[in-house]
């Protein structure tokens, strides 16, 4: 055994020796690789990876839930925030369904299932209204949560006190649901026409302008109805007008800036001034159709030319019919009777163009206009982290729209400082930003690939090295095994091989291979003499 043990040892230390070092160092880096390669794989193998089993939950729910896989012997944890848990990604499937038959999560909410398993006849009729509006709002939460791009819903019903007698009026209901949206999805008009019917007629006496829908950042989703066309004509249209263009330029402003910085990285405010004014006038206008020489189209013509030459009596006397004490009939006598007498007289009708005109001035306009927009850095807890100019060009943007949105009849042309005035622009963290669960992440980053594959290459190129070599090797030994054979001389002695002879060689051979062996033998054959 220990002569095997040399002879593998010193075969070892004879293939080493004859490396050169470039190949010694593929060796060690292969081997290295190996190693590295296998602690990873084990590393990731072995690791438990932790995933959310119920999420956004309420603290004390989340404490029952622990308790009960505590009781199960599950390995769990607790998110930062309180209001997750974590358990091993290989039991998610099996511990939803074995806490769902234990009636977990226990939300406190009460479905139309509520009455199935708890109908009775001790139940009042204040009761039975109190669980009837609770499972109504439970089930039109859970009816709105299928819908694309809702995460959540809260709904909050005000039903009308009914009267006792048939004759007193009844009020309509209200509704106030917030939804928690998917991060930049946005809702057609149809969509949302479409929430508020399905909210109307989920609730008996509820009409959709009594329903008020936003999300968790405080949007509106506002119904588009039949008066969206209003002209202002009073207050509360003038301000659902105000209000649609501020959201409209809030949506627009807001998913520009969001897809620079990034979403929840942009708040953004708008405020206007409208001027509701509407004006309806008639013009006449009368202009030359030749405008450069003032002078429109003739129509029609008439030219008279009177001469005359001669000699008549001096006028004088009294005028027939006439006071002669009235000095302002008198004709007074001339001197001369003789005298020229010419007379030229034209007549012409011009076209002219003749414009009438209905105007209806817009019913309103935007007179002024300012835009807040709050910017979380980068790094939220470093101003600095800020990206050079990345303002400037904010400032750039917002200047664009308030320049190209206010009313250029009202305002002349806007210079650098009142666009300055009008704009804000604050670079801060936000503090009061919901903070988000992390899932872990089970996929193998990309650089463990890189150098397995890197690795992968190292081991296949060592291989072929190492067959090369021994190839090489055999190679060399056949052509020595052949150089020995031709240079083979047969024994002259020609000795023929006895018994004792072949017991020779056998103990040459043993004290040759087997030297311990032959030790004991020897010491056998003494000890027999």
């Amino acid at each position: 055994m220990n002569e095997r043990i040399k002879k593998i040892t010193s075969d070892v230390s004879a293939f080493w020796k004859s490396r050169t070092k470039v190949q010694k160092g593929t060796i060690i880096g292969s081997l290295a690789g190996i190693i590295l390669i296998a602690a990873i794989i084990t590393f990731f193998s072995t690791r438990t990876e932790f995933v959310p089993l119920y999420a956004d939950v309420a603290p004390s729910e989340v404490g029952r839930i622990k308790e009960t896989l505590d009781a199960q012997g599950v390995e769990n944890q607790i998110a930062p925030g309180g209001t997750s848990i974590l358990v091993p990604s290989d039991q998610v499937d099996s511990l939803l369904v074995q806490l769902a038959a234990e009636g977990f999560p226990k939300s406190g909410m009460i479905d139309y299932s509520f009455f199935s398993q708890n109908a009775g006849f001790g139940m009042t009729d204040n009761e039975f209204n109190v669980l009837k509006l609770a499972s109504t709002q439970t089930e039109l939460a859970n009816l709105i949560k299928g819908i694309k791009g809702v995460k959540d819903a809260k709904v909050m019903i005000s039903l009308p006190e009914e009267g006792v007698f048939l004759s007193q009026s009844n009020e309509n209901a209200s509704a106030s649901i917030v939804l928690n949206t998917e991060p930049g999805y946005q809702f057609t008009d149809v969509q949302i026409q479409t929430l508020y019917n399905l909210v109307s007629k989920s609730v008996p006496n509820l009409l959709p302008e009594d329903i008020v829908i936003t999300n968790q950042y405080f949007e509106y989703f506002d119904l588009q109805t039949a008066n969206s066309n209003s002209t202002g004509a009073n207050v509360g249209d003038q301000m659902a007008i105000k209000k649609s263009i501020e959201r409209d330029l809030q949506r627009q402003v807001q998913t520009m800036l969001s897809t620079l910085m990034g979403p929840d990285k942009v708040v953004v405010s708008v405020t206007t001034d409208i001027d509701f004014q509407q004006e309806k006038r008639e013009e006449n206008l009368v202009q030359p159709v030749d405008e450069e020489n003032m002078a429109g189209i003739e129509i029609s013509a008439q030219r008279i030319s009177e001469t005359f030459t001669g000699t008549n009596p001096v006028a004088g006397g009294t005028p027939q019919g006439e006071d002669a004490t009235d000095n302002f009939t008198n004709y007074v006598e001339g001197s001369n009777a003789n005298g020229d007498y010419e007379r030229t007289e034209d007549t012409i009708n011009n076209e002219v163009n003749r414009i009438r005109k209905e105007i209806v001035e817009s019913p309103y306009k935007i007179r002024d206009l300012g835009i807040q927009v709050m910017v979380e850095p980068p790094t939220p807890d470093d101003i600095t982290s800020m990206p050079e100019g990345v303002q400037g060009d904010i400032e750039q943007i917002l200047a664009t729209i308030v320049r190209t949105s206010i009313d250029k009849d009202e305002v002349e042309q806007l210079t650098e400082e009142q666009l300055q005035e009008k704009i804000v622009v604050s670079v801060q963290p936000f503090n009061g930003k919901a903070s988000t669960v992390a899932t872990t992440d089970s996929m193998i980053p990309w650089w463990v690939y890189v150098i397995g594959g890197i690795l992968l290459a190292a081991i296949i190129l060592l291989i072929v090295f190492i067959i090369r070599s021994r190839r090489n090797e055999e190679e060399e030994l056949v052509i020595l095994e052949e150089q020995r054979e031709e240079l083979k001389i047969d024994d002259i002695n020609n000795e023929k091989e006895t018994e004792a002879t072949l017991r020779r060689k056998q103990l040459e051979k043993m004290a040759k291979d087997k030297p311990e062996d032959f030790a004991k033998l020897l010491r056998t054959w003494i000890a027999e003499d």
